[in-house]
């Protein structure tokens, strides 16, 4: 459950028409970079990059970009305002609201948070958005920025000589392009960096699998959406649940985003769960959709989108070599996302480390002579030169992009959290199951109303959840466990 980037499969009901691509967009086979793949991360780096005067080629394997991308349903946005600003932005509704709720199979016990300030422009930079229209328009900025975009191209492999990469093989007729500098961003299904050994394929531990739903309603579907989730018909509302309610007896959680028009509702949870636990994702979504406490929010309700995704959470431990010779990984190809339970944090994770390998790259350039640049120069570094003569770029010139990103919140965020989720799924059935059940039934006792004194359910309602946390003691044990999450 979380809001990154990815690729996956997805409905063609109600999206809008647009535009083909040229056949033959006007480029030659040779470029300073080349960004393989146009989602958030591959735009940032696009757009950093093209602002500096190099010449970017975008790779995007969909029909346009954002096709193949999916995600759970709100984009963070401080580094995109600083980097393009929001103006003309497709955004569907900022987030004015936050619950986070704990369910059983029948209970829901939940916190609700709406921040006055959160209603004020830039709205906490968070609003939810549709991939395919907001990648889009991002890719239109780093094409208004200069970069070349090239869409419904699959990029095979990566070109290597003398221990450099110095290019992509694709499935276009004119085969290899080539550019000293290859930014990965094709997000967790990087075939190409495993592939080419860039990465090593994920442990089954470090990987969750999503589901997701986008539902209309009947009639004024906008004003069904305000009604029932009290909105107003701007602000938004982000919905996360956990418990056996939300995803069984998984490490994982349910969402529900509003859009504009629209809702996106569903689901994640561990590979590793779902395949111990043979866990059908389709009948669990299903499951969530039908408890008590959510099935009123989805009342005459259709489905009109159904996609589904994987997401890496190793968390900074599982990240891989972020820099090779003549290669950067960025976004969730460099295992770039945040869920911690609390914070779902993916696409700014992601933007953010684009924006740094953009940089590096341009210092990269910067600090090699013009002189050699062109072809037949000697490689940079002095290093041995392409086969075409090409200059090549040692990873030791882009050593700044993993520098700046260990100073950035991306890093000391996933650092901070590391110790998370070892102990969430240390503690797995005491928090998704026991203690959601306890909260459930104390919270019946408390405000239970009968003919006995209110203490009396007090001291029932107390004991119900010391006891399951094992008295005063086993409180104050959980709380010192925990104790990191706000520090």
């Amino acid at each position: 459950m979380t809001d990154s980037t990815d690729n996956g499969t997805e409905s063609a009901d109600d999206q809008p028409t647009r535009t083909p691509p040229p056949a033959q967009p006007n480029y030659d086979n040779t470029f300073d970079a080349i960004v393989v793949g146009a989602g958030l991360a591959g735009s940032a780096a696009a757009i950093t990059m093209a602002n500096e005067d190099l010449d970017v080629l975008m790779i995007e394997r969909g029909a346009y970009p954002g096709a193949k991308n999916v995600f759970g349903g709100v984009m963070y946005t401080p580094t995109i305002r600083d980097l393009v600003g929001m103006d003309g932005a497709p955004i569907e509704r900022y987030v004015g609201q936050r619950r986070y709720a704990m369910l059983t199979e029948e209970d829901e016990i939940g916190a609700t948070v709406n921040i006055g300030d959160w209603h004020e422009e830039p709205h906490n930079d968070s609003f939810t958005v549709l991939r395919g229209d907001f990648d889009e328009w991002l890719a239109d900025q780093a094409v208004e920025a200069g970069a070349t975009l090239i869409t419904e191209t699959t990029v095979t492999d990566l070109i290597r000589e003398n221990g450099y990469i110095v290019g992509v093989e694709t499935d276009r007729p004119e085969g290899a392009l080539r550019a000293p500098i290859v930014v990965l961003a094709e997000g967790g299904n990087s075939l190409v960096s495993e592939g080419a050994g860039l990465k090593p394929a994920p442990d089954r531990k470090d990987v969750a699998v999503a589901v997701k739903e986008v539902i209309e309603f009947p009639g004024d579907s906008a004003q069904v959406i305000e009604d029932r989730f009290r909105l107003g018909d701007e602000d938004g509302a982000a919905y996360h649940y956990f418990g056996e309610g939300a995803a069984g007896k998984s490490f994982g959680g349910a969402f529900i985003y509003t859009n504009d028009d629209t809702v996106s509702v569903g689901l994640a949870y561990r590979i590793e769960d779902s395949i111990t636990q043979g866990i059908n994702p389709e009948k669990r979504l299903n499951e969530f959709k039908s408890h008590p406490a959510v099935a009123p929010l989805f009342k005459d309700a259709r489905t009109v989108e159904y996609t589904a995704k994987t997401i890496p959470e190793g968390g900074a431990e599982a990240m891989p070599k972020l820099v090779h010779n003549g290669a950067l990984l960025v976004g969730d190809t460099a295992g770039l996302v945040l869920n911690n339970g609390v914070h779902l944090e993916g696409t700014n994770m992601a933007v953010e480390s684009g924006y740094h390998a953009g940089k590096a790259v341009v210092e990269a350039f910067n600090s090699i002579p013009a002189t050699e640049r062109t072809a037949g120069a000697t490689a940079a570094g002095g290093q041995t030169a392409r086969a075409d003569g090409g200059m090549v770029i040692p990873s030791s010139h882009l050593q700044s992009y993993p520098d700046r990103l260990e100073e950035s919140f991306v890093v000391k965020n996933l650092e901070h959290y590391e110790w998370l989720i070892h102990r969430v799924t240390e503690d797995k059935e005491l928090l998704f199951e026991e203690l959601p059940a306890a909260l459930a039934d104390a919270a019946a006792e408390y405000f239970a109303i009968d003919r006995e004194p209110k203490q009396v359910h007090g001291a029932r309602a107390k004991e119900r959840v010391l006891g399951t946390l094992g008295g005063l003691r086993g409180l104050v044990k959980l709380g010192w466990r925990y104790r990191k999450i706000v520090r």
